[in-house]
């Protein structure tokens, strides 16, 4: 059975791809887009399996 690691990050408008980009070279994988706690900004949930 795999097991998950996850991660939540704030994403700036100006640099979303980048981010992203980042964090898929690292093997994590994008899950779902939300509004950030304030309303202004978006926070990306991602996922990796756990390494044992």
């Amino acid at each position: 059975m795999t097991k998950w690691e996850y991660a939540t990050v704030p994403l700036m408008i100006h640099a979303t791809k980048q981010i992203l980009d980042q964090w898929g070279e690292d093997g994590w994988e994008l899950v779902q887009v939300v509004p950030g706690p304030d309303g202004n900004g978006l926070v990306a949930y991602l996922k990796r399996p756990k390494e044992s």
